[in-house]
């Protein structure tokens, strides 16, 4: 009789755990990269990434638990199931996909180039020739520019930080910089240092530079839980949520093609 107990108990606690599976969402996010997460004054996480998160939680039908990490280890904790997601703007590239899945994107952000306003670009490396392109060292920006805009006779001027990139450029000490487009509209238009710029020229999105927009990540061979977001990606596109939740930080298509 004890052993039926036993094993009823035990039954029990396994269809629990399940059933808490099911209910349940580990997301991993870094809660800093406005405007796609970040903390509030109260101390709360904001931004696209989490709301889209949890306007694709509530189509899904569970609950998203947010677990707040350093960028740098979400990945690991995935690996090792201290999370069941990841979803912090992190790009779909040829490396990543050697340790996780990715979903489909949920958004795709250019880059762009921002120089004084009214200046007209309508071939970079024909209009910028002679010309001083800032990028941030060591990023995306900086390897394609190396690789294209150097070729063609543009000096390519690198900085620590893309803020440094910005003050040259209200500086005069060089011409354009090359850089995410958010980055560049929220981090530098938006301010009384981007009075008189605006973004100029083509979108710069490449896959070999600049992998293939931002998706949610999902363990090695996880298909399920890729499936659900994907459907769960495609109702908030097709019945409208998801342009709710991006007008709320984005006057512009952030989604891309």
């Amino acid at each position: 009789m004890n052993k039926i107990v036993l094993l009823g108990a035990l039954a029990l606690s396994a269809f629990g755990s399940l059933a808490q599976a099911q209910d349940s969402l580990r997301i991993g996010i870094e809660a800093a990269y406005p405007p796609f997460a970040f903390k509030t004054p109260e101390g709360k996480i904001s931004g696209f990434d989490y709301d889209i998160g949890n306007a694709l939680c509530a189509e899904m039908q569970v609950k998203c638990e947010w677990v707040e990490q350093e960028f740098d280890g979400l990945i690991p904790s995935l690996k090792v199931r201290k999370v069941d997601a990841v979803l912090s703007s992190m790009s779909i590239t040829a490396d990543r996909l050697k340790s996780v899945d990715f979903t489909q994107k949920y958004y795709h952000t250019p880059g762009k180039l921002v120089m004084k306003a009214g200046t007209e670009v309508k071939d970079p490396l024909v209009d910028l020739k002679g010309k001083k392109l800032g990028v941030q060292r060591a990023s995306t920006y900086d390897r394609y520019a190396s690789d294209k805009f150097a070729a063609a006779g543009i000096e390519v001027v690198r900085y620590g930080s893309q803020n440094e990139a910005f003050l040259d450029l209200t500086s005069g000490r060089i011409d354009a910089t090359l850089a995410d487009v958010v980055n560049i509209s929220e981090g530098f238009l938006k301010t009384d240092a981007g009075k008189g710029f605006a973004l100029v020229g083509p979108d710069f999105n490449d896959p070999k530079y600049f992998g293939n927009g931002a998706g949610i990540a999902v363990r090695k061979g996880d298909a399920a839980t890729a499936t659900k977001f994907n459907d769960a990606i495609a109702t908030l596109r097709s019945n409208g949520t998801y342009q709710q939740v991006q007008g709320k930080y984005f006057a512009y298509d952030i989604y891309g093609q």
